[in-house]
């Protein structure tokens, strides 16, 4: 399982159901789209300014990770980017990989 930062905003739309449901339900309905496609909710927060919310979570793939924010998009409620973490192990496993990888700059 990979680790995946969901940065969201709610549109004018979303805002008015979370007024009327509040955080706690939106939380839940999180988990439930996330447990199912096979991943798990580790937090879900709320903050202030341009992104309204940031969901952690644990997924099996990339397929799952994009398909649970593309179905939330879908509804018109929110809008979503997804960021993949990496562990500093994976960087390292990055850097190995990198040693034997070479790369020729345009006109050099």
């Amino acid at each position: 399982m990979g680790k995946y930062l969901v940065i969201g905003s709610y549109t004018a739309e979303g805002a008015k159901g979370l007024l009327k449901e509040g955080g706690t339900s939106r939380r839940a309905e999180t988990q439930r789209l996330v447990e199912s496609v096979g991943g798990k909710l580790e937090a879900y927060y709320f903050g202030f300014g341009e992104d309204d919310f940031y969901v952690l979570a644990d997924l099996p793939d990339n397929v799952s990770a994009a398909a649970a924010p593309l179905i939330a998009g879908a509804s018109g409620s929110v809008r979503t980017r997804t960021i993949v973490l990496l562990t500093p192990e994976d960087i390292d496993a990055v850097k190995a990989k990198a040693a034997s990888l070479t790369f020729r700059a345009a006109g050099r």
